[in-house]
C-alpha cells in the first residue's frame, strides 16, 4: 500500500504542467504537494526545508544552464527520489549505482501516470 503522506515537490515553469502533475498525484491519493514555478524556489525549499522530500518531479528546462539539476538532485540527502523529465541532453553525468533506484530520467516533455508510477 502506498505511503499518502509522502512529501511531494513539483517543479515546473509552466502552469499547466504543475496543475496536470498535482492532479495525477491527487487522484493517486497524494495531496502533501507543492508545486513552483522557478529554480529559486526550488532552491530554497530543497535547501531549507525541514525534512526531505520524498518525491521531487522537475522539468529538466526550469534551470536553462543556471544550475545542473541532475547533480543537484542526485547528490542532494533533501531528495528521497527524483524524476527529471523533458531531459533533451544525452551527456549527464552517470549516475551511481547507489543512487539508480532513486533517480529517473525521461524524455517525455510531461509525465503520465505510468511514468510516475516507476
Amino acid at each position: 500500500m502506498p505511503n499518502k503522506a509522502l512529501r511531494i515537490l513539483i517543479a515546473d515553469t509552466q502552469h499547466t504542467h504543475r496543475i496536470v502533475l498535482e492532479r495525477l498525484f491527487n487522484q493517486q491519493g497524494y495531496f502533501r504537494i507543492v508545486p513552483v514555478s522557478d529554480v529559486q524556489a526550488l532552491l530554497t525549499l530543497v535547501e531549507y526545508g525541514s525534512e526531505p522530500f520524498d518525491l521531487v518531479v522537475v522539468n529538466a528546462g526550469l534551470a536553462e544552464g543556471a544550475l545542473d539539476l541532475h547533480d543537484f538532485i542526485l547528490y542532494n540527502p533533501q531528495v528521497r527520489h527524483a524524476m527529471l523529465y523533458n531531459v533533451q541532453q544525452i551527456g549527464l553525468s552517470p549516475v551511481p549505482a547507489v543512487r539508480r533506484s532513486s533517480l529517473h530520467l525521461s524524455h517525455a516533455p510531461l509525465p503520465d501516470l505510468t511514468a510516475l508510477r516507476r
